[in-house]
């Protein structure tokens, strides 16, 4: 036989050749050798199944799964334990190919599986890292560095009135001038380095450890170092295209300041910064501010006028001492003077500090270098001035993207505002109409200077500002009378009370201190209370109302009138008709002062407005709203008691995008039965009361008149059902930058005895309320449902001697009334013809107007501000003259 003859398979049982086929095999094809097969002997029985195919096959089967694992040398029997090739389980399986990134291990069991090697984390660090310098060496390479010839550039802010016509274009002058670095004086230099950024000469335009120092800085509430440097500052001052406040704008600075700080001398930095830094009241750049604050050029500026000039730079709104109230009402004169002062000497000595300033200079700059007051741009006269400060600072504090006062002043806006062009020159030429016929300094000087009126239009169902007055001139006179100027509001703040009094009712003097609305009652305006003068103040349970020190609270009535003999009360109604202080008094301490304040509050005022609710005064008008804010409180009432905030900004535009738009929120201050009920027993003043100069021909008006204590400050405020006017006046000196300015007394003013609410303000409001509704519809009151129940206070109690209200029988006699009647304490002075201005005047067209005389106490208390009452001839009397009651009085 050939020996190339192929030879007879083994058999499968045994052999080396057997061991080798069986390691070959595929192990998902393994076959458990049978049970009663004899491994290892070459003798095993024939007849097995023979194995398809030879050395090809097995070939094939050994590339599809891998070799059989823990076969020993001499067959397929049982691998031995713990042997490189024992057993074929699954633990002692392994991949057969390691894969590039070894992750999870393949070599590891457990938690050891999923831990990087430090080959893995070593080739992702180097990969990041090279990713991130790709990245930050495109970004540096395509962001450009700021040419400050261009940042000089800006656009003008155009302001248009509601009608679309426009009012006004500001700010496009610009007012900067590029000076070289060598004009810039050194102390003006190291004032911003010591102030700003302490390694400027040595940082590469971005200091980490500066922005770690400010946070920790901010953290202890001391003076901060801006965390961005003087190069970051450049840079985004520089940057007028893009004001955004964003996360992408804040990332290309930082490239464009890296490159800045890489390719420019630090003199061009220093340069460029101061050329384009904002400094307030319009000025940009170094030489700008010198000559807005100090007129004078920037190279003569002295060290201690830099370090102010240097104090700006954290934020002129803060830190001018001419103030920014438009912006910030915290921002008055007072303050940010004191602000300036302290940045003022804190830079000075953080340069002895820095060796930038000896000790012997900095001793020469001991006072403030007071800069000079603002200058106002022509375009600004008039009413306008006023008009684009509202609606900036409106804008500027309700604007939901960051947008800034500094941003605003750059220019591009496009203000559509709320002011009807109309009825602004409508009040102007109202209020110069009173002015020039009545308040004459020259003839007049101890009594006729200082005068001042403020005056606000709002429309009641939009809260939209329709006109305002807020001087004679915005160029001239720089406070906005509109606005909160300190003016305390007088008698016109009772009407929060009666509201206080039907939403939260009259305490029960026997329950517990903080009531609820089981342990209350509701007040009607028909409740009886006392009005007579001198009334001994009680809180809400019996007891006399005392203060710190023991002191009892007297209030007074003016001119020290009593509305009723000791046994009769009069209603809330007439008490407002006649505007009595002690009823609302002494009503405020039955519900509660700090409801009425929530009342307040809810209505539309502001807190930081409100004087302080812990005195039994606080109901008559101690605090100081503005015009603004009085106007559209009051509108919550003709709109039963739905409250819109008063706004002047309808939208923003900017390149043509929609950068703000005005959203309109309502929100319910009151029900509408308390709001109609107030507007009801409001309508009865103007009909019957202190507010008779208001009647418009045709319309239902409401309002209220107001005098302060001393006779300070008068008001009126009213409303119809479509547009609600305050207007104020009182005498402060105009000189703001003087320290402890105080309200002058009204005494002898425009040639009257006493001004009042009634008086010049009332006019005013009735004069341009007549040419402001021309032409738009009457519209009725909504009559009020009942409300409440009678209750009595002050000492008054239900009996058969309570007299009835005058307001309750308002018939014409010319003899007192039979019944038990409000009976004046002195007797009515004689009828005689009146002059159009005489408010003083008995059977005119109104009664005084008093103000609200002061409180008195048996203690250490002082008085505050009461309100106004009637004098004789506005009393119940037996005169011919007016009507039952003769002329209004009080206010």
């Amino acid at each position: 036989m050939s020996e190339h003859r192929r030879k007879p398979p083994e058999s499968q049982g045994g052999g080396r050749a057997a061991a080798r086929r069986a390691a070959q095999q595929p192990s998902g094809r393994r076959a458990a050798p049978a049970r009663d097969a004899v491994t290892g002997s070459p003798s095993a029985p024939y007849g097995e199944q023979r194995p398809a195919g030879g050395r090809a096959e097995a070939r094939r089967a050994a590339q599809r799964g891998g070799r059989r694992r823990g076969a020993e040398p001499g067959g397929g029997g049982p691998a031995a334990p713990g042997g490189r090739r024992g057993g074929a389980g699954p633990g002692n399986r392994r991949p057969g190919k390691k894969r590039f990134i070894d992750y999870p291990r393949f070599n590891k069991r457990g938690w050891r599986r999923w831990m990087p090697s430090w080959k893995l984390v070593s080739g992702l660090c180097v990969g990041f890292l090279g990713t991130l310098l790709v990245v930050i060496g495109v970004a540096y390479w395509m962001v450009s560095v700021p040419n400050v010839a261009q940042a000089a550039q800006a656009q003008n802010n155009v302001y248009f009135w509601a009608d679309g016509s426009q009012m006004v274009a500001t700010g496009g002058e610009v007012n900067r001038q590029i000076i070289p670095y060598e004009k810039i004086p050194a102390a003006m230099r190291y004032a911003v380095i010591s102030a700003e950024n302490k390694t400027f000469e040595t940082d590469s335009g971005v200091d980490p450890q500066g922005i770690a120092r400010a946070l920790l800085n901010m953290a202890k509430g001391g003076h901060t170092q801006g965390g961005s440097t003087i190069t970051q500052q450049y840079v985004k001052n520089a940057r007028l295209d893009d004001q955004s406040q964003t996360l992408t704008r804040k990332f290309k600075e930082l490239f464009i300041s890296i490159k800045v700080g890489a390719t420019k001398k630090k003199s061009e930095i220093m340069a460029g910064y101061l050329n384009t830094a904002y400094y307030g009241r319009g000025a940009y750049g170094l030489q700008a501010a010198a000559r807005t604050y100090y007129s004078k050029d920037a190279q003569d500026l002295d060290p201690s006028q830099c370090a102010f000039l240097a104090s700006l730079l954290k934020g002129a709104t803060y830190f001018d001492p001419a103030g920014a109230t438009e912006i910030d009402p915290a921002a008055t004169p007072e303050q940010n003077t004191k602000n300036a002062m302290n940045r003022w000497a804190w830079i000075l000595d953080e340069e002895v500090k820095d060796k930038h300033l000896s000790a012997a200079d900095r001793a020469k700059y001991k006072q403030f270098p007071m800069p000079d007051k603002p200058k106002k741009n022509a375009q600004l006269s008039g009413q306008i001035g006023y008009l684009v400060s509202l609606a900036k600072a409106y804008f500027v504090n309700n604007n939901t993207q960051g947008i800034t006062a500094a941003d605003l002043d750059q220019g591009g806006y496009e203000i559509h505002t709320t002011f009807d062009k109309k009825k602004v020159q409508e009040l102007e030429d109202v209020v110069k109409k009173v002015r020039k016929e009545n308040i004459d300094p020259k003839k007049r000087p101890k009594y006729d200077t200082f005068v001042q009126f403020g005056a606000a239009s709002v429309d009641t169902k939009s809260g939209a500002i329709k006109a305002l007055y807020g001087g004679e001139d915005a160029t001239k006179h720089f406070t906005n009378n509109a606005d909160q100027t300190g003016a305390q509001v007088g008698s016109t703040f009772k009407p929060f009370v009666l509201a206080a009094a039907m939403e939260y009712g009259k305490r029960d003097p026997k329950g517990p201190a903080d009531q609820g609305d089981s342990e209350r009652t509701p007040v009607s305006p028909k409740s009886i209370y006392s009005g007579m003068n001198k009334l001994k103040i009680k809180n809400y349970d019996g007891t006399v109302w005392t203060d710190k020190d023991g002191g009892q609270w007297l209030q007074t009535n003016d001119g020290g009138e009593s509305y009723n003999p000791p046994s009769y009360g009069i209603d809330l109604r007439y008490a407002m008709q006649e505007s009595a202080n002690t009823p609302y008094v002494q009503l405020g301490m039955d519900v509660g002062t700090d409801k009425v304040r929530d009342v307040a509050l809810a209505a539309g005022l502001r807190k930081e407005s409100l004087a302080s609710s812990s005195v039994p005064s606080f109901s008559i008008g101690t605090s100081s709203p503005s015009a603004i804010r009085m106007a559209g409180a009051y509108a919550t009432f003709a709109t039963s008691g739905m409250h819109r905030d008063p706004y002047s900004v309808d939208k923003v535009n900017k390149q043509g995008r929609v950068v703000y738009q005005h959203d309109d929120k309502a929100t319910r201050a009151f029900s509408a039965a308390i709001a109609d009920n107030v507007t009801d027993v409001l309508k009865n003043v103007v009909e019957k009361g202190t507010g008779t100069n208001a009647k418009l021909s045709g319309r239902d008006v409401a309002g209220k008149t107001g005098t302060t204590d001393g006779n300070k400050s008068a008001w009126f405020v009213g409303y119809t059902p479509q547009l609600s006017t305050a207007v104020s006046m009182y005498r402060l000196d105009d000189d703001e930058t003087k320290k402890d300015r105080k309200f002058l007394e009204m005494f002898g003013t425009g040639g009257q005895e006493k001004i009042h609410g009634a008086s010049f303000p009332a006019t005013i409001w009735h004069d341009y309320m007549e040419q402001a509704l021309n032409g738009v519809p009457a519209v009725d009151f909504p009559t009020p449902e009942a409300i409440g129940e009678k209750v009595y206070g002050g000492g008054m109690s239900p009996s058969p001697s309570v007299a009835p209200s005058p307001s309750s029988s308002p018939q014409p006699s010319d003899s007192p009334s039979p019944t038990p009647s409000i009976t004046p304490s002195k007797s009515p002075k004689p009828s005689k013809s009146c002059g159009k201005w005489d408010w003083n005047c008995s059977g005119g067209p109104g009664g005084t107007n008093a103000g609200a005389d002061q409180g008195t106490t048996t203690g250490n208390v002082g008085g505050p501000t009461g309100s106004p009452s009637p004098t004789t001839s506005g009393k119940p009397g037996n005169g011919p003259q007016g009507n039952i009651f003769g002329g209004p009085g009080g206010g």
